[in-house]
């Protein structure tokens, strides 16, 4: 892969945004531009691998844009880009010479795809280390986002893999924890050696205490060997302690001296052994509040949160479920054998309003669901079946109303589901919705600051 930067040219900051941190997460470097002739000036100036350029600037157009590069630089790969998508300009834009040509409703895999078809980038829906440049796909579950504040959270696990600083992750249930658990750990500088994650809540305080530190032969009754613990088995790699909320106040002190030590007591033992593993605890409560409710040790929060890493709720990263259904709809067609199934823009607006109270593990149950019941080609709203918060059962309607959620939040949803119906084009959406144009702008513009606050 040629070292030379990707050149975005796109009037729209949240295009130019949003693609930045997808080709940084691919370990591409990028180089932003608003306009055409600033875009040939730089293009001139410097060496790129590619441009991403949009059809439709202020200044000069994306076409010429296009013409400018090929002719000084024929084997410049260009991808156009476009929310006014036409057959007609497709064909002249792979005339003049574009390598392809993506709707800018385009899901980040075909983006990813367009990207390896010029010979750039990485398989679709795998995430990229730029130290490494390899995926990190954790077995057959990769972390699926272009989420700014999901991004971050990734850059900052990254940053702090390679040490051995204790890692707190909090967040959800259903959000993937563990998977951003594992996501450290292939980071890490070991991460050949083993990864061992244990369930709090799952042992019995009577057990709890010999598997995670094991014991000695004779140690109690049953105990006819010794055995090694869970600390002992990761060695040198990483122990996950899920739900370490649910641990029991006395095996909660146990814990804090193995991590204030380095050592652990195995029980009946009469030396200690020394831990080499990183911890990693996570939690789906908020433990500062189980602090203040006596519920778990204070002393042993602050010796886990040396790096807290806080997962967002899908509802707060509402871009992510377009990529994460298209991801789970390729996995499960292919598993059901039903290969070139889509999503219909009524359902994927369904979806996008939903609450998600169960996050990404709801959204995946939702989309097999919709899979094995799909008798087409199509997915449509009549295939989903997506939970109230109440907890009643609903098939092919919308609901996008939780409790709790305010006037403004609705609003919002309903503008941005509007353009996701227009492929994002205002001017037909304002029209929809009833208001002028520069409204529909001044909301999206707040929106934006409110996301960037």
């Amino acid at each position: 892969m040629s070292c030379s930067p990707i050149l975005i040219v796109d009037d729209d900051p949240d295009v130019r945004r949003l693609l930045t941190a997808n080709l940084d997460h691919q370990g591409l470097e990028a180089q932003c531009v608003a306009g055409g002739k600033e875009a040939l000036s730089v293009f001139h100036a410097d060496k790129h691998s590619l441009v991403l350029c949009d059809v439709k600037l202020q200044d000069i157009s994306g076409m010429e844009v296009l013409r400018h590069v090929k002719q000084k630089s024929p084997r410049t790969p260009v991808i156009m880009i476009t929310g006014f998508g036409s057959v007609n300009n497709a064909v002249e834009a792979m005339q003049v010479g574009a390598n392809d040509y993506l709707l800018k409703s385009f899901s980040i895999n075909a983006l990813h795809a367009a990207l390896k078809k010029s010979g750039i980038g990485s398989d679709p829906g795998k995430t990229v280390d730029r130290r490494s440049s390899g995926d990190i796909n954790c077995g057959d579950r990769p972390i699926v986002t272009n989420d700014p504040k999901m991004l971050q959270v990734l850059k900052l696990a990254r940053n702090v893999a390679a040490s051995q600083a204790t890692i707190l992750i909090e967040g959800e249930s259903g959000t993937g924890k563990e998977l951003l658990a594992r996501y450290v750990h292939q980071h890490g500088q070991t991460p050949g050696s083993p990864y061992v994650a244990v369930n709090c809540a799952a042992m019995p305080d009577t057990l709890a205490e010999s598997e995670l530190f094991g014991h000695e032969k004779g140690a109690f009754t049953g105990a006819v060997n010794r055995k090694a613990g869970k600390f002992e088995l990761a060695r040198n790699g990483t122990i996950v302690l899920d739900e370490v909320s649910e641990m029991s106040l006395a095996l909660q002190a146990k814990l804090l001296r193995v991590l204030q030590e380095r050592q652990i007591d195995r029980v009946g033992g009469d030396r200690p052994v020394r831990m080499q593993a990183r911890v990693i605890a996570i939690s789906n409560v908020a433990l500062k509040q189980a602090v203040n409710d006596k519920k778990f040790r204070k002393d042993l929060y602050y010796r886990i949160n040396v790096v807290p890493l806080q997962i967002p709720a899908v509802r707060e990263r509402r871009g992510d479920i377009p990529l994460l259904a298209d991801h789970f709809l390729h996995k499960y067609s292919r598993l059901s054998r039903k290969d070139g199934l889509r999503l219909s823009k009524s359902a994927l607006a369904l979806l996008t309003g939903h609450c998600w109270e169960g996050n990404i593990r709801e959204l995946e149950n939702t989309i097999e669901r919709a899979v094995l019941l799909c008798s087409g080609q199509t997915v449509g709203p009549e295939d989903l079946i997506l939970d109230d918060p109440d907890g009643m059962e609903t098939v092919g309607r919308e609901n996008g109303l939780c409790a709790g959620l305010t006037v403004r939040e609705m609003e919002k949803r309903l503008i941005f589901k509007t353009l996701m119906e227009v492929d994002d084009n205002r001017t037909h959406a304002a029209e929809l919705l009833g208001i002028s144009i520069r409204t529909l702008r001044n909301k999206l513009r707040e929106y934006r600051v409110e996301g960037s606050a």
